[in-house]
């Protein structure tokens, strides 16, 4: 197996975290996949509120869970030593670990050795599972979509959620493709893109996507953008690796300077759907421009639609902001196209 697999349902473990904005994580898991959600465990003091159940790992564990979710990171970065010892506990009630953090819970021997002595898995999810594969180009069945980004930051992967929940509402066969740490603690699957080595990716991506249904879409999360100075590489392994069909090109209205990259400004949007076309033909000649996500979160409700309907008659297609609009009108386009 090349992809993560997460056992459901969770216990979510939110620490003694003051507010969700320190749970960024278990608030993703909670939002998306509620019915994934068992429980949640606080620590005495914590103020940060999922509105789940409240349980410790042997009661959660009694009750069905199957997977204790690190849904904080630490201050500092470190897993305090009463940590471990709720880690340990949560393994002999049966539960494994799931994190994550930059810190791999693998390196740390008291967890190594109570995983070994219960028999429970410790879920990096930075790290890669299994034999790394190379692509192999090759055209696959079923129907992908892709979200790529003039910049870090942008909302690929909330928009992909988001547009992957419009067609479940609609009945439309998708699933949910992670590629990053905290869409594959949503999904409870998929390969962390940007820790696989480069000649790897788009493998990889192939392996996450693979052939499917001819109605079928698979909703695959973006990562970087390939016109950004660090991490373009990724981007273009994903692209390669995707076969996409579809892209939508997401970007934040307003927004010059790119995240943390001094001197580096966020091209425009032309150009990014240009590159993105022009090198996702290498594995899909037919892949094509289904929609632009805009994230208008510095505009006024006003200026946000004039944004969305002056970019929207630039460009032919649809344009929307997953928060403000929701993102219907993106798929009622790729039925139309699609299912026609």
């Amino acid at each position: 197996m090349n992809t993560i697999e997460l056992k459901t349902p969770y216990l979510v473990f939110l620490g003694d975290a003051n507010d969700l904005l320190m749970a960024k994580v278990a608030k993703g898991v909670a939002h998306w996949r509620p019915e994934k959600c068992l429980a949640q465990y606080r620590l005495a003091g914590a103020k940060a509120d999922l509105g789940l159940p409240e349980m410790n790992p042997r009661e959660a564990a009694a009750c069905g869970a199957k997977t204790f979710i690190l849904g904080l990171a630490p201050v500092g970065g470190t897993l305090p030593e009463e940590w471990l010892d709720l880690l340990i506990e949560a393994m002999e009630a049966g539960l494994d670990i799931a994190s994550g953090l930059h810190m791999r819970l693998n390196d740390i021997p008291r967890l190594v050795e109570a995983a070994e002595r219960t028999g429970q898995k410790l879920l990096d999810v930075r790290v890669p599972q299994g034999p790394m594969v190379c692509g192999t180009g090759l055209p696959r069945s079923g129907k992908r979509l892709l979200s790529v980004g003039t910049d870090c930051c942008v909302g690929k992967m909330f928009t992909t959620l988001t547009i992957h929940r419009e067609m479940e509402k609609r009945g439309i066969p998708a699933t949910f493709r992670a590629t990053g740490q905290t869409g594959i603690l949503i999904e409870g699957n998929g390969v962390p893109v940007d820790a696989v080595v480069s000649d790897f990716i788009s493998g990889m991506v192939e392996t996450l996507t693979p052939d499917n249904a001819p109605e079928h879409w698979d909703i695959i999360e973006g990562q970087g953008s390939l016109l950004h100075p660090a991490y373009a590489g990724v981007s273009l392994g994903l692209l390669h690796g995707a076969q996409a069909d579809v892209i939508i090109v997401c970007h934040e209205a307003g927004r010059v300077q790119m995240d943390e990259m001094p001197g580096f400004t966020v091209p425009d949007l032309q150009t990014v759907i240009d590159i993105n076309l022009t090198m996702g033909r290498v594995t899909n000649p037919n892949i094509r421009l289904g929609g632009i996500a805009l994230n208008t979160v510095n505009l006024s409700q006003e200026q946000a639609l004039a944004e969305i309907a002056r970019v929207e008659k630039q460009f032919g297609v649809p344009v929307v902001d997953p928060v403000r609009t929701g993102v219907a009108s993106i798929v009622d386009q790729l039925e139309e196209v699609c299912y026609a």
